[in-house]
């Protein structure tokens, strides 16, 4: 009688070990490249804006009116370097091109039907992903002394805020909040993310940020409100076109726009 051998079932990493792991890559390559200097933080700018407008485009698709290539990263790419390198380009000239031709050119297009939505869709696009990296830009090239300072303060609020938020949340959360758009958010946990940023930008007043407390925690409650009201906006999008996450370049964590949704409007606030 012939015995045979049983296969030893092959090691799996288990899905927290991958979000550690990846988490971990992401985090050292960002400070890298953010401690870098300018050069890095363009480097960052055209990757992780790059990659965020090709998640919006496919969420863009999925929602009805898929937005087109040729108007959102030209358009993407300007909104994010307006303020900076892109500073002498007259933007009534810009958004005029991407009036009468972005319009113009559905008019010879294959998908005519549907053409004025999926023009709407380029533009808000680039303006939700450019602008905010705008901010960002101009955030680190005004404060000379201070602007990479500023940066990071105001990254690390927004991670306090999130990670607070959902602590807090699962620890005593029980009122539901924007429950038809994220089921897991309470407004607990909503009120102790928007709390805690003040503190850190308190930190960032005693270490490195040239303003005074009160001023300090003002921003850091504005950190704390528009990281909310960013995370809701991107999970409302993911509702209305049907997914979980914005793509799942991450693994572990789903797409860029789902690690970065809290961090765009924060800046404009700044």
């Amino acid at each position: 009688m012939t015995v045979k051998a049983v296969a030893k079932p092959r090691w799996q990493p288990s899905p927290l070990l991958i979000r550690i792991l990846s988490g971990g890559a992401i985090l050292f390559a960002f400070l890298a490249l953010l401690l870098a200097g300018e050069w890095g933080i363009r480097v960052l700018v055209v990757v992780v804006g790059g990659l965020a407008l090709w998640e919006f485009r496919g969420l863009s698709h999925k929602i009805g009116f898929r937005a087109p290539s040729w108007l959102i990263f030209p358009l993407g790419a300007y909104f994010a370097f307006s303020g900076t390198l892109l500073k002498r380009v007259d933007i009534e000239l810009v958004l005029s091109l991407a009036l009468v031709v972005g319009l113009a050119a559905f008019l010879i297009l294959p998908e005519r039907r549907g053409g004025l939505g999926r023009w709407a869709m380029g533009l808000g696009g680039a303006i939700y992903i450019g602008l905010p990296f705008n901010y960002y830009l101009l955030l680190y090239a005004s404060a000379p002394r201070d602007g990479m300072a500023w940066i990071l303060f105001t990254i690390l609020a927004v991670v306090v805020s999130d990670t607070a938020a959902l602590l807090v949340g699962r620890a005593v959360g029980h009122t539901p909040f924007f429950q038809g758009i994220s089921p897991h958010k309470t407004v607990e946990g909503a009120v102790a993310g928007i709390l805690l940023c003040a503190p850190v930008m308190l930190l960032g007043s005693v270490t490195g940020l040239e303003i005074g407390p009160l001023h300090a925690v003002v921003i850091g409650l504005l950190i704390g409100l528009s990281a909310e009201v960013g995370d809701l906006v991107e999970s409302q999008m993911k509702r209305v076109a049907g997914v979980k996450d914005s793509s799942n370049l991450i693994p572990g964590h789903g797409g860029v726009l789902d690690r970065i949704d809290s961090l765009l409007f924060p800046p404009i606030l700044v």
